[in-house]
């Protein structure tokens, strides 16, 4: 997955304020951290089992820290107008012929299982299999890491303790579930299977929709996309509401006052870009008319990503769902024209 796309002066703050923090971080050595980590576990319930057979012999990795820096360091693709990198740019490397055709493909081939699960949870198949897609190429680049080495070394290290700490907890828990210590194999970061779900997020939301009493998000299909869908239910998924419109915005549209007035607590780079929520029957009324099927009292957002004279999209409460798969205008305006094409 994508980091946000961020300028290069806060980056490069950002990058010295971590490597800052990282140089006062590890206080203990590695075994001594993983002492501390498996008193935890053990206060959470976590067996010394489960705890031995998965910190046993375990060392740092030095190339997944490598790998987490350069995530702060990337500088991302040339920017337009609106000061951002362009999207046109983005889609046209991810957005692949390659990769609609095989979420065509896919589609087909679990299309009894996908119907079954849209059925149940109320999000479309198109949008769960471009979510596969994007995570991992419909299973195809699922990640060689050893999780729990990961996980230990990126806590370990400590800039995002917050976060690997808990995952590190959380993917010790699913070895107490019965989960394979084997099949614990991911991305540098924590995220494993066809969907890259974190330890924490499989604890709660995966699913077992093949009855096999597993939650296997490495090799069943029905389990991935009941799994994805749950998220997207979790996450507040409106059924029958399209995830956004592409919008026609003339010259002489009325934008008077449509800036948000709202700071997000969460990912606000993210959703300063777009503007305030109006109805579509207000969006209508100031000349900005979609150009797809969209209820007139559905809540919209104007999100014109590489500036007046591009593509146009009236955003709705779906795509902020598919945002709380990945904090990215990038990833979540890619993935929404991937279902769009998948499902023509």
């Amino acid at each position: 997955m994508i980091s946000k796309p961020l300028r290069l002066a806060a980056l490069a703050i950002a990058a010295s304020l971590a490597f800052a923090t990282q140089a006062n971080a590890q206080t203990q050595s590695f075994d001594a951290y993983l002492e501390t980590v498996a008193a935890q576990a053990r206060a959470e319930g976590v067996s010394q089992r489960t705890i031995d057979a998965v910190f046993t012999g375990l060392t740092p990795n030095n190339r997944v820290i490598e790998l987490d820096r350069d995530q702060l360091v990337s500088a991302g693709s040339p920017r337009t107008s609106t000061g951002f990198p362009s999207m046109a740019n983005y889609l046209g490397r991810h957005n692949t012929q390659a990769r609609i055709n095989g979420g065509v493909r896919t589609l087909a081939r679990v299309r009894p299982i996908a119907s079954r699960i849209e059925q149940e949870y109320g999000v479309p198949a198109e949008i769960v299999i471009a979510i596969w897609g994007h995570e991992t190429s419909y299973g195809a680049v699922m990640g060689s890491f050893d999780l729990p080495r990961s996980l230990a070394t990126l806590a370990w290290e400590g800039r995002r303790r917050d976060l690997f700490e808990p995952e590190l907890i959380a993917v010790l828990k699913m070895v107490d579930q019965g989960v394979p210590r084997s099949r614990l194999v991911g991305s540098h970061a924590g995220a494993f299977g066809n969907g890259q779900f974190l330890p924490s997020v499989y604890l709660r939301l995966a699913v077992d929709a093949d009855g096999d009493g597993q939650r296997d998000l490495w090799n069943s299909d029905a389990d991935t996309l009941a799994s994805i869908a749950n998220y997207f239910r979790d996450a507040g998924w409106r059924q029958g509401e399209p995830w956004a419109v592409r919008a026609f915005v003339p010259n002489t549209a009325d934008r008077s006052g449509i800036e948000s007035r709202v700071t997000s607590p969460v990912c606000p780079r993210v959703h300063e870009r777009h503007s305030r929520w109006l109805t579509v029957r207000e969006w209508r009324a100031r000349g900005i008319e979609p150009r797809a099927p969209i209820g007139d009292d559905v809540l919209a957002t104007l999100f014109e990503p590489d500036g007046p004279a591009a593509p146009g999209y009236l955003l709705t409460q779906n795509y902020r769902v598919i945002l709380e798969y990945n904090c990215s205008n990038y990833y979540a305006m890619s993935v929404g024209l991937l279902a769009d094409e998948i499902s023509r």
